[in-house]
């Protein structure tokens, strides 16, 4: 093996890491859904919202469905106040 072909293959190797880790980064489109729809959950991976106030917040949930693939899903959820009730 020459220089030049070690050269060009590790040139190679680079740009598939790089091209595999942007790849890895992209989300899945998120989805929104309604009373009554079946969702395909395995594992949940994280949960977030947009809090700060008492009331009706967005809330987005990352999960892996059955097949192992990551979907995003967006919804409302009543936020969680820390003086509920009195």
């Amino acid at each position: 093996m020459n220089w030049n072909t070690l050269v060009a293959a590790s040139f190679f190797a680079v740009l598939n890491v790089a091209a595999f880790s942007a790849h890895a980064d992209v989300q899945a489109p998120s989805q929104t859904t309604s009373h009554g729809t079946h969702l395909d959950i395995k594992k949940v991976v994280s949960v977030v919202d947009n809090g700060g106030n008492c009331g009706i917040v967005d809330a987005r949930l990352t999960y892996l469905d059955s097949s192992g693939t990551q979907k995003v899903l967006d919804y409302s959820k009543f936020a969680e106040c820390g003086n509920q009730g009195g």
